[in-house]
């Protein structure tokens, strides 16, 4: 299987999807500006203690207060709660961590209230980002992951991954990491450690050291809470991170900056597959040129059709997922309805897979298959339906068919699920209804061509519409584009670009930033 990457860097948005051979598997979309990912630190104020919930409000910055529970505090809070205090104390003089050391651990029952209070300055990391109504999920029981360790202050444990199997790869490993990681320092070996050398190790157990002195200095000098502390990586570095693996075939980026970036990462992780990251610089959308574009309108949506003329409707409510699983007119290709349904509901089952990784569904997922009378073929739905979500990172549990034809399924949730809206707004009539003539479209184009170059004096810029008007515009031996440059410079450039409706268009100045052409008064 060959893993492909696609990062598409735009002004506003990064946007990422991985294919698996050349299926879409993973789509990822986040704003430039958004700045609660996951892994970040703050030092936050505890607003409100909810002594009925056992937890704490925590004022991190975000528009909704952050949760924190009394189980996310953590058994060593009690050292972090006692060297926080001395490093805000002394703004001149940092205490080595050794100072906050001796302190008896958090028991796993007791009262918040007992251990903050309103107003007090803590240290916390986001693990789930604001859902819905909810704020962020909060831990002080604070990680800094990197991709073959992650380091947890004042544990002074070495835990290793128990997907390693091997008896002596687990006692090197650990042994090994005794030997090089700071004292009042503890270390989780994830499971791609396995094999690797001590150098490796010891210089990502450095980085990782650095990025927590690199924190407390940032708490040392903290103002007024909230502050952010520490930053994860970007989005694309951080996937990488956790997803990158020998079977990638190539990672393609359409920004220099990001470029640069994450061949740095692979080249510090991976030296050898360094040469796997490439800058797209082809004239296409990097998403229309290597065809996800279409499988992005094709995924997403509440229908989502499959092999034989099946499909599947997906509806999003508060609470849970629901899945609800059609023949279409397969029906009418096989007459025994046992043999039609055990086929239908496996074909479901490698898509759900599929689409719980791709919209990054999380929560419970209640799936209605459709109904059969053998338990060997309900038995065969269940397995087929584990061994696909073998390959899902996301924690999950999944249980047998219910006496309903039910299938429960709980997948960890970090983020909201991904929802592309794959109906397209009229973006010549607003949703009125009624339009200039289509045949007048040219004529409009051709309109905002002279304003940008006769008024805004704008001469070198790239017009992106529908791959069928791009091919009427560049038709003919005296095409309806020569023309335009004739008239008005050769700096113009025409991109086909599938994700586009009709009659849509997009103007991009030689910088690749939006020319905002559109106005709702033309239309009129």
């Amino acid at each position: 299987m060959t893993t492909e990457l696609f990062i598409d860097v735009q002004p506003q948005e990064i946007t990422i999807a991985l294919t698996e051979d050349k299926v879409l598997m993973e789509y990822q979309r986040e704003g430039r500006e958004a700045s609660f990912s996951v892994g970040n630190m703050y030092l936050g104020r505890v607003k409100k203690i909810m002594p009925g919930l056992n937890a704490c409000f925590v004022d991190v910055g975000s528009a909704k207060e952050a949760f924190l529970h009394y189980q996310d505090l953590g058994s060593h809070y009690n050292c972090y709660h006692k060297y926080v205090k001395q490093v805000i104390s002394d703004k001149k003089k940092l205490a080595p961590i050794s100072k906050a050391t001796g302190q008896p651990e958090l028991p796993k029952e007791g009262s918040i209230s007992n251990y903050l209070q309103t107003g007090q300055e803590i240290m916390v990391q986001v693990v789930k980002e604001p859902i819905s109504t909810k704020g962020p999920r909060l831990t002080a029981d604070l990680s800094f992951a990197g991709r073959f360790l992650v380091l947890t202050p004042f544990s002074d444990k070495v835990s290793v991954s128990s997907k390693i199997k091997s008896s002596e790869e687990r006692a090197r490993l650990k042994q090994l990491i005794q030997s090089i990681k700071p004292k009042n320092f503890g270390v989780i070996v994830r499971t791609v450690a396995e094999g690797k050398r001590v150098a490796e190790l010891d210089a990502e157990l450095k980085i990782l050291v650095k990025q927590w002195d690199e924190a407390i200095v940032k708490v040392q000098k903290a103002e007024k809470p909230p502050v952010l502390i520490y930053e994860e990586n970007s989005r694309a570095v951080a996937m990488l991170r956790d997803l990158f693996s020998p079977s990638y075939e190539a990672i393609y980026i359409n920004d220099n900056a990001v470029y640069d970036e994450i061949r740095n990462y692979v080249a510090l992780i991976a030296p050898d597959r360094a040469h796997v990251v490439k800058h797209y610089t082809g004239t296409l959308p990097i998403f229309d040129n290597f065809g996800i574009t279409k499988q992005i309108k094709s995924s997403f949506g509440r229908i989502v059709p499959y092999k034989g003329g099946a499909y599947m409707v997906i509806e999003h409510t508060e609470a849970l997922h629901v899945v609800d699983v059609n023949s279409g007119n397969r029906s009418r290709g096989n007459t025994n309805q046992e043999e039609n349904a055990i086929d239908v509901n496996l074909g479901a089952a490698d898509e759900l897979a599929r689409q719980l990784r791709l919209r990054d569904m999380g929560g419970i997922i209640v799936v209605d298959f459709i109904d059969m009378d053998t338990a060997e073929n309900r038995q065969k739905l269940y397995e087929r339906m584990c061994q696909n979500m073998s390959r899902d990172r996301a924690k999950h549990n999944i249980l047998p068919l219910s006496k309903f034809g039910l299938m429960q399924i709980t997948r960890q949730r970090v983020r909201p699920a991904m929802d592309v809206a794959v109906e397209e707004t009229c973006p010549v009539c607003f949703g009125k209804g009624t339009i200039k003539s289509s045949i007048l479209f040219t004529d409009t184009l051709e309109n905002k061509i002279d304003y940008l170059v006769n008024k805004l004096k704008i001469s070198k810029f790239n017009l992106h519409i529908h791959p069928y008007v791009a091919a009427y515009v560049n038709q003919g031996v005296v095409s309806l584009k020569t023309r335009w440059r004739m008239k008005y410079g050769f700096g113009i450039r025409i991109t086909p670009n599938q994700s586009l409706p009709l009659l849509a268009y997009t103007f991009y100045d030689a910088q690749g930033n939006e020319i905002d052409m559109k106005e709702e008064v033309e239309m009129k």
